[in-house]
């Protein structure tokens, strides 16, 4: 039998924010140190969250939510840290 192995529901991951930083629904564009969350909606989309590094409030990066590639939710995860990481007001990946 070749089971595949089960896809993480959430992925959150630490990054530092590139020069123009990211773009947000609801505060336009953070900078500095951020935390991301890339959680599987039961659409079988991606949501992705983001906020500065220990703070309390949670923005939608602009764009999310986005269909999960054939790669998975991982990768996904993975593009949009470097996304954030090069700046520029970064948005999910369309």
């Amino acid at each position: 039998m070749n089971a595949q192995a089960p896809q993480p529901q959430q992925l959150l991951s630490d990054v530092k924010a590139g020069p123009g930083g990211a773009m947000t629904d609801e505060v336009g564009v953070i900078t500095g140190d951020l935390t991301v969350a890339t959680r599987l909606l039961s659409d079988g989309r991606a949501g992705i969250a983001i906020q500065y590094t220990d703070a309390d409030e949670w923005y939608v990066l602009t764009g999310s939510p986005v269909l999960v590639p054939v790669d998975g939710l991982a990768a996904l995860h993975e593009q949009i840290l470097e996304r954030i990481r090069h700046g520029g007001g970064a948005q999910a990946p369309r």
